[in-house]
């Protein structure tokens, strides 16, 4: 990951940061446009993956995470009351 935004669409605008700083043409965006909703998804699904873990081993090296609550089931809302 490059610091691109874990948000969908956001492949494409770095795609093209990425091609002008190495001198390739802008042309190289369009023939990618057509695939590029599935490797969004996958690219998207990573950024937010490896977000989430390295909040994690932050968290527990800082001594703030609570593996308790982390490591218990998830209980819906309506269990609750």
């Amino acid at each position: 990951s490059i610091g691109t935004a874990g948000v969908p669409g956001a492949g494409l605008i770095m795609l093209s940061l990425v091609l002008t700083s190495v001198g390739l043409p802008l042309e190289g965006v369009a023939i990618i446009a057509g695939i590029d909703s599935v490797l969004d998804m996958a690219r998207t699904g990573l950024n937010v993956a490896g977000d989430c873990a390295v909040s994690c081993l932050v968290a527990k090296s800082e001594g703030e995470l609570d593996e308790e609550v982390f490591n218990t089931p998830h209980v819906m809302r309506s269990e609750l009351s």
